[in-house]
């Protein structure tokens, strides 16, 4: 059985190979780097060369034992060589990577990695790719579509205020970036620390923390108090400090594409000779086998005191079908809610085509800001939904004719907590006065138009099914009207505009907002 010691010269050969690279890096990434005055984190007196200094809040407690943590200099060397070896050979050509490494002024590059972290929450890279060139092309673009629409309006306002208060320069350091810009949090400013402005700084993202649970062997939560302080702490631990950006992308890249959450290859992993979880399949292989006996030399966990409450939980033993995947385990997660709602298209003619109402939602809370068709709660009889929905109607567009009030259908929509269900109904106004004037919050739309706008998903799906009930429309079950489109044209990604989600937000200085940006 391997021994993490016995493996470490084969990272010293791997880091060997690499030296003249991370030297290149290093000499081009130090224009970049923030003076000591600036904030960087600095190497801890006292401690091996090469080991940065973890911030207070993560120091590790002394009852951690040593089979969860790297010992000593020379396990974390061949960790970060063997790891930016792999990721100079094997890192994947994307958008926001080209202009971190190709932009010279630093605060162009600090917000392409800001743009890109941000895309990059709960969405994956090849989702983003599109709609970040895109945005990178002309600020004002895409983002109804991409999910999780706060992200855009925390990303202008941190923008505004970099144009507005901080003199068009973005903060130097992670401690200043999260501290200074609305909605960057700990990650968020690591990364731009690092890779923008070559602070020596770790970063724990979902990939980062499974990597290093299953190089560590920490089986426990990875969400939970105690487990995330000491993830982080490894990653600041492990940071290269000649290279800290292009090694937090490697660690990102590797838990994204090698040590993936239920297929890892770990044959093809980097750092396999340093992996503490696949030390433990092969242990358990061969106690299975047979193959073990005696007092095997494999070093284990042993807690100072107690239960070590890092490894798997005592409710989840080892399963051996699972191999690295044992690790980590995550709490349970709870169910989406679920709640319902009556919506309404309402439409009308129009001098270019049909037109139909939308509304803005509250500037907070689900979906905050985007617009939809009028909707309420959901009642419990067909009676008081109708009147509910018909008054909601009329508060915006006048009185309208009970008569014509049809229910058209449902769609679920699951969000990422919230598994909502709504009831679609559609109203025509034919052989009456077009409405055309509505109070604040809402507007009339043509259907064109309807596909440009800063609208849900969940409301192209309930659109979808009112288009299905209207003459020479596309017809279907209520499923097909849900998740296929009709045979209208898709819009291109960069036929949506921002400015449609941002128009009650943007004011006179956004000039200057979209010249910062650039």
């Amino acid at each position: 059985m391997r021994k993490p010691r016995a493996a470490v010269g084969s990272g010293h050969r791997k880091q060997a190979a690499s030296q003249e690279g991370r030297q290149k890096h290093a000499k081009n990434n130090s224009q970049a780097k923030p003076s000591a005055c600036d904030g960087m984190i600095a190497e801890c007196p006292g401690a091996p060369a090469g080991l940065a200094r973890q911030p207070e809040e993560v120091v590790l407690q002394a009852s951690v034992s040593s089979y969860h943590l790297f010992r000593d200099v020379a396990e974390v060397t061949a960790f970060r060589g063997s790891l930016l070896s792999w990721y100079d050979q094997e890192k994947r050509d994307l958008p926001w990577r080209r202009r971190a490494e190709d932009e010279m002024d630093l605060d162009r590059r600090a917000y392409a990695v800001w743009v890109s972290e941000v895309m990059l929450q709960q969405t994956q890279v090849a989702t983003v790719i599109n709609y970040y060139t895109g945005w990178m092309q002309e600020v004002n673009q895409l983002w109804a579509g991409l999910g999780y629409y706060s992200r855009g309006r925390r990303l202008q306002e941190g923008a505004r205020k970099v144009v507005e208060e901080l003199g068009g320069h973005m903060p130097r350091t992670a401690e200043t970036l999260q501290q200074l810009l609305p909605g960057v949090g700990r990650y968020t400013a690591g990364a731009i620390a690092s890779i923008a402005f070559g602070q020596a700084t770790g970063v724990v993202d979902g990939n980062v923390a499974r990597v290093l649970c299953r190089v560590r062997a920490i089986g426990a939560d990875p969400s939970s108090t105690l487990v995330s302080q000491q993830l982080w702490g490894l990653a600041q631990q492990l940071v290269d400090p000649a290279r800290p950006g292009d090694f937090n992308q490697a660690a990102m890249e590797l838990g994204a594409t090698v040590c993936t959450p239920q297929r890892p290859l770990c044959s093809q992993c980097p750092v396999e000779s340093l992996c503490r979880a696949r030390q433990r399949v092969e242990q358990e292989q061969l106690l299975a086998s047979g193959s073990l006996s005696g007092s095997p030399d494999v070093e284990e966990c042993a807690p100072n005191t107690g239960q070590c409450h890092l490894c798997l939980p005592p409710s989840e033993p080892w399963d051996q079908t699972l191999g690295v995947v044992n690790f980590p385990r995550k709490a349970s997660r709870k169910p989406p809610r679920e709640e319902s709602s009556a919506t309404c298209v309402l439409e009308q003619p129009g001098a270019l085509g049909a037109q139909i109402l939308l509304v803005q939602r509250p500037n907070s809370g689900l979906l905050a800001g985007l617009w939809e068709f009028p909707s309420v709660t959901w009642e419990p009889s067909e009676q008081l939904q109708r009147k509910a929905l018909l008054q909601e109607l009329q508060r915006w567009a006048g009185p309208l004719p009970a008569t014509h009030l049809r229910h058209l259908g449902e769609v679920v929509h699951t969000f990422s907590h919230i598994k909502l269900t709504y009831q679609v109904y559609g109203l025509a106004l034919e052989g009456q006065t077009p409405v055309t004037t509505v109070p604040p919050g809402a507007r009339w739309l043509t259907q064109e138009e309807f596909h440009t706008a800063a609208v849900s998903t969940a409301m192209k799906k309930v659109f979808r099914v009112y288009q299905g009930q209207q003459p020479g429309t596309c017809m279907g079950s209520k499923r097909s009207q849900v998740s296929s489109p009709c045979s209208r044209k898709k819009p291109r990604m960069g036929q949506q505009v921002l400015d449609n989600f941002f128009r009650s937000h943007i004011s006179t200085d956004a000039h200057s907002l979209n010249s910062a940006a650039q």
